[in-house]
């Protein structure tokens, strides 16, 4: 009896600590909805040609939707070792292994200097802390795509208000 009861409140504590757990490294997981993904992808145009880097990517969602529907080559970013299995399954599943890749890895020590568009659904703070490197390591031209989230300190390119969805460029809208 006690052991059923010792793993149960195991189980409710370790569920806490994988939900936290990518709350310290700068966003919670709440999958973005697959047509505000294509919203955002349309709104960025991207486009084969396109290295898309998706910064927190959860599922898998933006890397394979990006792969697959849209001709981008695509890396997501994961550091939930949970999230990053159910991704890298999506990835396969999918069909698009060898347009698209999910690495186990925080973004904050990633090269990013690649990207062509970069996607994130994270919070303000996180996205505050990481417009620094954003403007270190991205070419001007770079589209950024952010999900409800905003930069304080970067003016829209475009914006589509219906499902929160906002376009920086690099060399414009951090001028």
């Amino acid at each position: 009896m006690w052991i059923w009861i010792a793993v149960f409140f195991a189980s409710i504590v370790l569920f806490f600590v994988w939900i936290l757990w990518t709350e310290l490294f700068g966003a919670g997981w709440s999958p973005t909805p697959v047509e505000t993904v294509k919203a955002m992808l349309r709104l960025g145009d991207v486009k084969p040609g396109d290295m898309l880097y998706d910064l927190g990517a959860g599922d898998g969602r933006i890397v394979t939707i990006a792969a697959r529907d849209f001709g981008a080559r695509a890396i997501g970013y994961e550091i939930d070792p949970i999230r990053f299995i159910i991704s890298w399954l999506r990835i396969v599943f999918s069909g698009v292994s060898g347009k698209a890749t999910v690495r186990f890895k925080n973004f904050y020590n990633a090269d990013l200097s690649p990207a062509t568009v970069v996607t994130l659904f994270l919070r303000q703070h996180t996205n505050e802390n990481l417009r620094e490197k954003l403007e270190r390591e991205l070419a001007p031209g770079t589209r950024v795509l952010t999900y409800y989230w905003t930069f304080d300190k970067w003016k829209p390119v475009k914006v589509d208000r219906r499902v929160d969805i906002y376009l920086y460029i690099i060399g414009i809208s951090n001028s």
